[in-house]
């Protein structure tokens, strides 16, 4: 199973490695990554394998986003499933 993880901001030094390191301190193996910063704005989306999660997922979206608040960036996990289903048609 796959997640969608998404993260936007005020772009500084680090955010990449910091949501990598939590990903890989929890068994989740990042798969494609795209960032971009326009002016001084971040944003990434990242698609992560999350089979071998060594927590609940909902722990790890949990996890994520509170590590993304106390950089005052919005971090969202979403399962593939539910973003698969959102966007259909």
């Amino acid at each position: 199973m796959k997640a969608v993880i998404s993260v936007t901001g005020k772009d500084n030094v680090g955010i990449i490695a910091g949501v990598s390191t939590i990903c890989a301190n929890y068994g989740a193996n990042i798969l494609d990554i795209t960032q971009s910063v326009l002016s001084e704005y971040f944003a990434m989306i990242m698609l992560a394998d999350i089979d071998a999660l060594s927590i609940p997922f909902s722990q790890f979206v949990d996890t994520l986003s509170a590590w993304g608040k106390e950089r005052r960036l919005e971090i969202h996990t979403m399962h593939e499933d539910i973003f698969n289903t959102m966007h259909q048609i």
